[in-house]
């Protein structure tokens, strides 16, 4: 945990750059506000994966843009709060620019630490609990470093258009279908089955947080434990704030905020 006294924050699933957004810089100029906003209070942030729509870091070259936010990181790690930034599964092939350039902690497998008295199991969501065996199929092939190195030696101007031509189809089937509803009902009521299984093994923890399923939840697990899914910075621009006391799970009600 870092010296700096403070609050700690959680947020995921920005999606930066998506074609789904109206107005993807003006996303990322909210999020920089709410940063701005934030960074005397915080002393730690965890953006629990899928902030960027995609991103693929090549030896030499990464994507364009983001400059507001990757900047605002960078300041805030000067300024002496820890950056904490997880892979989902849109951005998984961060390497290591951004902890390089803005000092950020990459994070590529669940954590578990304490924050602030209080122990925290924290992922983005998609690799714990039940996944079908095509997503796991994919998850696999999409982190086995034979793999990116395929793909890495195609050019950028055919693999950024596919990949985020793919993520539109995606996000316009699961973020407004019934299906997709659906799909996120099913995929949180499967992690809290795993969050209840590991308790019993971890009866330590006391909070998970996930992100992913791009939906509010805050669920009871008993014994003291609660479940916490993160929403996203895509219809509810929400975040997670824990302050040694209260774990609250807010979303931003004014759109210029």
């Amino acid at each position: 945990m870092a010296e700096k006294p403070g609050k700690v924050y959680f947020l995921a699933d920005a999606h930066l750059g998506a074609r789904f957004h109206v107005d993807s810089l003006a996303v990322e100029r909210r999020l920089v506000r709410w940063l701005d906003r934030i960074q005397a209070s915080a002393a730690a942030i965890y953006f629990l994966g899928d902030m960027f729509d995609y991103w693929y870091e090549y030896k030499y070259v990464v994507p364009k843009g983001f400059v507001r936010f990757l900047g605002k990181l960078a300041e805030m790690a000067d300024a002496g709060v820890e950056i904490h930034l997880f892979t989902g599964n849109h951005d998984v092939w961060l390497f290591d620019y951004l902890s390089r350039e803005t000092g950020a902690v990459i994070h590529r497998q669940p954590l578990t630490t304490d924050l602030l008295g209080k122990r925290f199991f924290l992922a983005h969501g998609d690799e714990v609990g039940y996944q079908d065996v095509s997503y796991r199929f994919l998850r696999a092939m999409f982190r086995n470093r034979f793999c990116q190195r395929l793909y890495a030696a195609v050019h950028p101007r055919w693999t950024f258009g596919f990949a985020l031509r793919w993520s539109l189809s995606s996000r316009r089937d699961g973020l407004t279908s019934e299906k997709g509803e659906r799909y996120r009902r099913i995929a949180a009521e499967r992690l809290a089955d795993f969050a209840r299984s590991y308790l019993q093994h971890h009866p330590q923890i006391d909070f998970f947080i996930f992100g992913h399923l791009h939906r509010m939840l805050d669920l009871d697990l008993g014994h003291g434990a609660r479940l916490l899914i993160a929403g996203d910075w895509m219809q509810y621009f929400s975040f997670i704030e824990w302050d040694g006391q209260t774990l609250a799970l807010r979303s931003l009600s004014d759109p210029d905020a």
